[in-house]
Formats: structure tokens, C-alpha cells, sequence
């Protein structure tokens, strides 16, 4: 049995299609996608409907991630938009108009998945853990932690979420974060995606693949999209993400995020003031903000 597992494309349509041209000489008896297909970057509907095909053609199996439940929620009549608290989910506002509203695919999506080996071994994907899907999995996690987060324990518990690649031992479970095809967190800007392999003489096998693509296609669909036009300040930031392969909006709520839903600061001189820091200015220019 081979399996692909990939996860958190987050509308990154040129990373993915390099992705799955990648993987597919491999021919993988099933193909995985773990979550947030969607929002936090420029393409979501077409990357929506990239996987959506090859569900219908190919049979992949598509779970639902927390980017996907923040569109569910978007779509809920007591959404607000206006006001600071709208200004902060401006981005999010943005794909789901880029799906028309339409999130009921999104909605039918399960939020994990399991297949059994025929020696009875649980292959369990769930796009972040078994307490919810907010709460990763990363390297600095204890033992003692990692137990509570996969309970009650497979043979090889597979997620995402935090952009960051792991392949870890604890007992008898293999834990496997695959990292993110739209933007990995790891300094690493390469998409990746996992392999996984069963047979009955050797049992599981994972690796993590990493692949290159042309980066400027995907900035290229930050202009053309509208998304850092239309998506709000914090698409500066995002973009921000993508060329340095490290998270800064985290970075960003703990200093300014309060002081915005308190009216202290708009997000706009927030994300002006992140972009002033040193070691983010040399990933600014054409075609995010220069200062």
C-alpha cells in the first residue's frame, strides 16, 4: 500500500500542481489532502476545485481543516462585516467570496480519516490533532503532551496544521507531520508532502518529500487575484510568510491584535509597524509594500 498525504495548501495553485506532478510518478494507491485547502493566500477557489476534480476522477480523499471551518463560519448569518473584528478576518472574507459564498463542499468535508492494514495497524490523518483542530503537533512538544494530542494512539498518526515537517517515535505510534504545501514554517520554502508505505514484512515506512517550484507564479497570483488589494493588510503579511518560510502573523497578534479590537491602533499602521522591523525588511518589494 502506498499513500500520499498533503496538507495546507492554503490557495497556493502553482505549489500544488508541482506537488501532485511530483508525487504522481510515484503512483500512490491513495492520495490524502489534510485540511485548509483554502484561505490565507491567493487562490482558494481554484485550488478548491483543483482537489475537487481529482476527488471525482481519481478518487482523492479531501478533509477539512480550521481554514476551512473559518470560511464555514464566515458564511453564518451573525458574521459581522465591518468594525476592526471584520478588518482582522478581511483575508478569510476574501476566499470566501472567491467561492461566491458556496462553502456547503466544505461543509460535507470529515475531519479525519483512518485505513486498516490488514494486520489489524490503524493509519489515522487528522488535519491537526485529536483535541481539535487548532491544537498541532510540533518538535518542541513532551512525550507526555504528544500522547494526549494522538489518544487513543494508531500506529501512525498523520497531521499538519503547523507547517512544520516531523517524523517522530512515541511507543508504538509513528507521528508524522507532513509540513505545507502553500507555505512551510520550517526555513525550508520547498512545499512538502508525505509518503507512506505498508507491507506485511517491514510494516509502515514515512518520509518527507520536498519539492521546487517557481515561487514568482504563486506572487504573480497575489496581484492578479486581488487578494493583496482586496484581502486586507495582513495579505502583506502572508506574503511576508511565503518568501521567508516562517509564520509572522502569530508574531504580529502578540504585539498589536488587542490593541486593534480596542481601537488603540488600526491594522493598517500595525502591519506597517511589523514590516518596519529589521529582520522582516529585507522580504519587502515588488509586488507587496515597500517602505
Amino acid at each position: 500500500m502506498k499513500i500520499v498525504v498533503l496538507s495546507d495548501i492554503h490557495g497556493n495553485l502553482p505549489a500544488l500542481r508541482a506537488v501532485t506532478e511530483h508525487f504522481q510518478s510515484w503512483q500512490p494507491d491513495q492520495v490524502i489532502v489534510n485540511g485548509d485547502i483554502v484561505n490565507r493566500g491567493p487562490c482558494s477557489h481554484a485550488a478548491l476545485h483543483f482537489v475537487l476534480q481529482k476527488q471525482e476522477v481519481e478518487g482523492w480523499r479531501l478533509l477539512r481543516g480550521n481554514h476551512e471551518d473559518y470560511l464555514l463560519r464566515i458564511g453564518r448569518s451573525d458574521f459581522i462585516t465591518s468594525g476592526p473584528s471584520f478588518e482582522l478576518n478581511r483575508f478569510a472574507y476574501f476566499a470566501y467570496q472567491q467561492l461566491n459564498g458556496d462553502v456547503k463542499t466544505l461543509a460535507k468535508m470529515p475531519g479525519r480519516l483512518s485505513w486498516f492494514a490488514s494486520d489489524g495497524s490503524e493509519f489515522r490523518v487528522v488535519h491537526a490533532s485529536m483535541r481539535n483542530n487548532r491544537d498541532g503537533i510540533h518538535k518542541k512538544l513532551t512525550d507526555g503532551e504528544l500522547r494526549l494530542r494522538i489518544a487513543p494512539a494508531p500506529s501512525v498518526f498523520v497531521t499538519g496544521h503547523t507547517h512544520q515537517p516531523l517524523i517522530r517515535q512515541v511507543d508504538e505510534t509513528l507521528v508524522v507531520n507532513t509540513g505545507a504545501v502553500g507555505a512551510p514554517f520550517d526555513l525550508d520554502w520547498r512545499p512538502g508532502y508525505g509518503r507512506f508505505t505498508w507491507d506485511a514484512r517491514q510494516g509502515w515506512q514515512a518520509e518527507i518529500v520536498r519539492v521546487t517550484y517557481d515561487r514568482s507564479l504563486v506572487e504573480q497570483d497575489y496581484v492578479r487575484s486581488g487578494f493583496l488589494q482586496d484581502g486586507g493588510p495582513l495579505a502583506q503579511l502572508l506574503l511576508v510568510e511565503l518568501r521567508r518560510a516562517r509564520g509572522l502573523i502569530y508574531h504580529w497578534a502578540y504585539k498589536y491584535q488587542a490593541a486593534i479590537t480596542g481601537g488603540e491602533i488600526s491594522i493598517e499602521e500595525s502591519v506597517k509597524r511589523v514590516l518596519q522591523e529589521e529582520n522582516i525588511r529585507p522580504y519587502l518589494g515588488p509586488p507587496g509594500w515597500t517602505l
